[in-house]
């Protein structure tokens, strides 16, 4: 499983502790035995090696060699042995640390290594590459509410393809994500790039911001929550339209096609709801499984994209690719890592948890790990590997040891 991720080199691996680096320590001086970094980088391994809980983090120092523990930057103790952060250094750290500077940091080392990993390596381009495509996406951390406080909610930005997510940030509530849309997009350099999100954030404010401002452009999903506008989309004449693009594809014991139409947004779609809309798209899909009923369902979109800009194929890759959020990154962070039965909820400690698990993800993802939950139970058993997964290799001796 691990030769499958391929040379870890340094094109491929950005250096993981320059990033935390720049995270500051909320900690007084006074009784300070780890550095921030050293502690964030023993969870930042425990998490890429299948770690779940804070004492599982805790865990994997325990187990780490001397020599590991030194590349990390751990102190060697006056009695001459170095001992790890037990799991009450690790649960205060995590929560006090900033949650939007650790947000921050991860995102940018994420990004980095995301861009490396996706350069253009063949001419042309297939249809999923030829669109820079950003999703955002919303997720509850169930396990983190209280009687006395409601569960955590975090808004993220998740790349398409490699699914990686490059920013993330604390909303409060899922009513809450539309106010933070613009401030988790801020600092991303986003011209040029597409960006898909659900009716919820189809704010007009938000749109002509994402537009206008941050030169991107945008395929909006409309469902019947948002009744106005799927109304209006299902009233175009779709009947009079041919089919431009089709697909299909069979797995789990489910067929499944797909056709898309697309056509002009009428002007009174475009200037009051969508501003700066060109086109409307409609994709009709059709499932039959095994020993079911076939179902049929009809979702709507409104892009910014002209049909010069993206070809239909392209435009279903993108809105199919949204989709698949759910599976590529929430999936994997409550099934392999357990986050909707995590307790943890002191602080800062829950969005700081799923900070390191969208770490671990998008590390795995961009060396080429399929199987995520098969690729850390690997790790679990060659410690040593999470260092490297990391970028982690430069001399300790300039690091505090």
């Amino acid at each position: 499983m691990l030769v499958r991720l391929g040379p870890l080199d340094a094109d491929r691996v950005a250096d993981l502790r320059p990033y935390f680096d720049a995270v500051p320590d909320p900690r007084s001086l006074r009784g300070r035995w780890y550095s921030l970094t050293a502690v964030l980088l023993v969870c930042a391994c425990a998490v890429v090696s299948g770690a779940r809980s804070i004492d599982e983090l805790a865990e994997w120092g325990q187990r780490a060699s001397d020599t590991l523990l030194t590349v990390i930057g751990i102190r060697r103790h006056l009695l001459g042995w170095r001992r790890a952060p037990s799991p009450a250094t690790i649960g205060r750290v995590l929560g006090a640390v900033d949650g939007d500077v650790l947000d921050r940091a991860v995102g940018a080392y994420l990004a980095d290594r995301h861009r490396a990993a996706t350069e253009p390596t063949r001419t042309p381009p297939s249809a999923s590459e030829r669109l820079r495509v950003i999703a955002v996406d919303g997720k509850a951390l169930k396990g983190s509410a209280r009687l006395t406080a409601k569960r955590r909610h975090l808004l993220s930005a998740v790349t398409h393809g490699t699914v990686v997510t490059i920013a993330q940030v604390e909303v409060g509530a899922k009513t809450n994500e539309t106010t933070h849309f613009q401030p988790l997009l801020t600092p991303l350099d986003l011209a040029g790039t597409v960006v898909t999100f659900d009716a919820l954030h189809s704010v007009r404010a938000n749109i002509t911001w994402l537009v206008e401002t941050k030169k991107a452009h945008y395929i909006a999903v409309i469902k019947t929550n948002q009744p106005t506008a799927h109304r209006q989309l299902a009233s175009l004449p779709w009947r009079d339209i041919s089919i431009q693009h089709t697909a299909s594809a069979t797995g789990h014991g489910r067929r499944e096609s797909r056709s898309v139409k697309t056509c002009a947004v009428p002007d009174q779609l475009g200037g009051i709801a969508f501003p700066h809309a060109r086109l409307a798209i409609r994709i009709h899909r059709r499932r039959k499984q095994t020993g079911q009923r076939e179902t049929r369902e009809s979702v709507y979109a409104v892009t910014s994209l002209d049909a010069h800009q993206a070809t239909p194929a392209d435009l279903a890759a993108a809105i199919r690719g949204h989709w698949g959020i759910e599976n590529s990154s929430h999936h994997t962070r409550d099934v392999t890592f357990a986050e909707d039965a995590s307790t943890v909820h002191t602080r800062t400690a829950p969005r700081a948890m799923a900070t390191l698990r969208n770490l671990a993800i998008g590390a795995l993802k961009t060396l080429g790990a399929a199987n995520i939950a098969k690729t850390t139970r690997a790790i679990r058993h060659e410690p040593q590997r999470a260092l490297g997964i990391l970028g982690i290799t430069h001399d300790p001796d300039t690091h505090g040891t």
